[in-house]
């Protein structure tokens, strides 16, 4: 059905406009996800719950439009639903590799600009339960603004999820409130400060733009923000690896077992460190292994993730958008034990929440959005190549979720790369589960699951480990000395 729709043009955030010419035929600027649901949902019916709930955001039927003049979003005078929602059959055995080669397909290949740029694709034959394949391009909304998305277009049951008209109950609300609490820290002055620095970012990345010498002259000594700017441009570029490599325009994908999270949350709780510092501690051992595998050495070697942070409060949970910084964190791949790993980490994590990079960097997306295309991506790849990886974490919610009247057996995404980085790690929890999702350059890494079944390897090992030193409730300050 074809709809009519208003034709005028709005501006499109700066940092938004960022992320839309941030794409490249070597990183499409997508977040592609997940649903594993439990018996296959009728199309007319998950149609209507798309139409219903996901379409209530009314940036999802807009177009996103660039221009020698600008970026700008525009409705679309032709949105038809069919052209955004298909579905499909796996050839073969329909088992994991083949649903692995169709997702990887659709990692790999752009949306159509001429439409809203979002789609998603029904998998009704794999082995173990339809699939929903979800691609979002990222200038519409980060990875936070769609778990409210989600949030939106599911429910707690099966019955309501298929009552599409009845508003939520005032108890619906606050059960949703509360997953959705679960996921953003209402920090509101650290959200005021972030919008003061991005201002302030733009203005000095205005003067960047007329003078680049100002970064090798320390433009930050008048201002601290303009210090971390500096330290971030002039780190040193990360190693050469089987991870960063020269890229290709094909992207293969992988997800792990799941993990249950109240282990996570048992050792992180005896080692006095964080379900974060535990999960990236895992994976950096499980990167690790698959180098010496391949015969990379990782030893001496430190390699570098750039990691989103949310910048939304609450208040804001609901605008679609990119409201998040990043930070530049430090994977101990040369660190072989476990507990050794873990204790780095923690110090990481600790020394990165008390500096400003996840606010300096929103300024500066914002100040790339305003740059003519040549100095963008002369920033994107100076920036890019300070890092190996994009990781990203994201709780959410802690019960199961029902949409269009089937249950959301797991979720699970994967985040885009930039510049030059070619391979992203997403860490989600789910009703109880901590997912792992990897998205790699096909040049670089042919087989991701190689890699990411290593991740449940190296939680076990860990497990192993605390299980030698049986927590009796306390938290050790030298638990970590005990296995060195």
């Amino acid at each position: 059905m074809f709809q009519y729709i208003d034709d005028k043009k709005e501006p499109m955030r700066k940092v938004d406009t960022a992320w839309l010419r941030m794409e490249s035929p070597h990183n499409l600027m997508m977040i592609t996800g997940l649903m594993f649901l439990d018996q296959m949902p009728d199309l007319a019916q998950f149609t209507e719950a798309l139409e219903k709930k996901f379409l209530k955001y009314r940036r999802f039927r807009q177009l996103a439009h660039q221009n020698a003049s600008g970026s700008y979003w525009q409705d679309d005078q032709y949105f038809d639903m069919a052209a955004h929602v298909r579905r499909v059959a796996l050839p073969g055995k329909a088992d994991y590799r083949e649903l692995q080669d169709y997702v990887s397909n659709l990692a790999s290949t752009p949306l159509d600009k001429h439409k809203p740029l979002w789609s998603f694709h029904i998998v009704e034959n794999y082995e173990k339960g339809p699939v929903v394949v979800s691609r979002i391009h990222h200038c519409y909304a980060d990875g936070i603004a769609l778990i409210q998305v989600l949030l939106s277009m599911t429910s707690t049951s099966r019955e309501k999820s298929l009552d599409f008209d009845v508003d939520e109950t005032v108890k619906e609300q606050h059960q949703k409130l509360g997953l959705l609490k679960q996921v953003i820290n209402p920090a509101k002055k650290q959200w005021v400060h972030s919008l003061k620095m991005m201002n302030d970012m733009t203005e000095l990345g205005k003067k960047i733009l007329q003078d680049p010498s100002l970064i090798e002259k320390g433009v930050g000594d008048s201002i601290d923000m303009a210090e971390e700017l500096f330290n971030a441009l002039t780190l040193s570029d990360d190693p050469q690896t089987v991870y960063k490599t020269q890229l290709c325009t094909r992207k293969r994908v992988a997800w792990a077992q799941s993990i249950p999270l109240d282990e996570v949350k048992a050792i992180a709780k005896a080692t006095g460190t964080t379900v974060n510092d535990v999960l990236i501690s895992n994976l950096a051992g499980a990167l690790r292994e698959y180098m010496l595998e391949s015969g990379d050495d990782p030893n001496a070697k430190v390699i570098r993730a750039t990691v989103p942070v949310n910048l939304r409060p609450l208040k804001h949970a609901k605008e679609l958008g990119n409201h998040f910084g990043l930070v530049f964190l430090n994977l101990p791949i040369f660190e072989d034990n476990p507990l050794k790993r873990l204790s780095y980490v923690h110090h990481e994590m600790n020394e990165l929440k008390k500096s400003k990079q996840a606010l300096v960097s929103l300024g500066l997306l914002s100040m790339i959005g305003l740059a003519p295309q040549a100095v963008q991506n002369k920033l994107l790849n100076l920036f890019s190549k300070k890092a190996t990886a994009v990781l990203t974490n994201v709780p959410g919610p802690s019960v199961p979720l029902y949409i269009a009247g089937c249950k959301v057996e797991k979720t699970m995404f994967w985040v885009p790369q930039n510049g030059t980085i070619g391979m992203g790690i997403s860490i989600l929890s789910y009703n109880g589960q901590v997912e792992f999702g990897l998205i790699v350059d096909k040049k670089s890494v042919p087989q991701p699951h190689h890699v990411i079944v290593r991740f449940p390897e190296q939680f076990a090992k860990l497990r192993e480990l605390m299980m030698l030193h049986p927590w009796d409730g306390e938290v050790h300050e030298d638990l970590f000395e005990s296995f060195i």
